[in-house]
């Protein structure tokens, strides 16, 4: 009976992940039946890798939905509706480091940076600093939450302090900031997260679900980009000081 619960609504998931990829992959036979002109045996792998996406991604989602959804919300919930309210800060703090550090999409793109770097960019380094940037900046959200601190006055200071890392940071560190970002509100984060927030306002009283509850995955977008600038601005002034030492 538990295994039927457990599946239970998998046929929806699996349908709405094939129907995300099949735009994919007509577009990439037309581009094979035109410009491409692959080996048959190349398709069959590509088509052995579909499968595997296509099956991995529904029982991700199917996971997502009735397993970190629902405690998400619940997390939210109990401490939203406590006394203790103040222990959402630490809690948003610990959850945002550990749903980096679980986020697969995370992990690609540091590999990414660190075989574009020659190895110069660790990607542990990428990492640790992402998940450092959102730990952070999920706190601050759940400090806004429990403290009724609108959405803007994160935003806005968020972004013009961007703008001026932007000027003094390396252009390569920029490029790698904006894609951590990106890559950061992948499904583990933006899920987890999300439904923590949403939870919490919803318990609170005098907080809206929509209001309050919303706005954190463009915060958690915002965190990687500060951070890895940041740490761009620590490797040049390691740079100038390997220069002036003779390294």
């Amino acid at each position: 009976m538990n295994e039927l619960v457990v599946f239970e609504g998998f046929g929806r998931v699996l349908l709405e992940v094939l129907q995300a990829l099949l735009p994919l992959l007509v577009s990439f036979f037309i581009f094979q039946i035109f410009f491409l002109k692959l080996p048959a045996s190349y398709i069959k792998n590509i088509l052995k890798g579909v499968i595997l996406v296509l099956t991995g991604a529904a029982l991700f989602l199917q996971g997502v939905q009735i397993g970190f959804l629902p405690a998400g919300q619940e997390i939210g919930a109990v401490l939203g509706g406590s006394p203790y309210r103040w222990l959402l800060i630490p809690a948003g703090f610990l959850l945002g480091f550990t749903t980096i550090m679980a986020e697969p999409t995370v992990r690609v793109h540091s590999i990414e940076v660190e075989k574009a770097s020659s190895g110069y960019i660790k990607k542990n380094v990428i990492i640790y600093t992402i998940a450092a940037g959102v730990s952070i900046i999920v706190a601050l959200a759940m400090t806004r939450i429990v403290y009724g601190i609108p959405l803007q006055y994160l935003i806005v200071p968020g972004y013009l302090l961007a703008l001026v890392l932007m000027k003094y940071t390396d252009p390569a560190f920029v490029a790698i900031a904006f894609d951590s970002g990106a890559v950061a509100t992948g499904p583990m984060t933006v899920t987890f997260v999300t439904a923590m927030s949403v939870g919490t306002a919803t318990a609170m009283e005098g907080r809206s679900a929509i209001l309050d509850g919303f706005g954190l995955v463009s915060l958690v977008f915002l965190a990687p980009i500060l951070s890895v600038m940041l740490l761009g601005l620590a490797y040049r002034r390691k740079g100038k000081k390997e220069d002036k030492n003779g390294y």
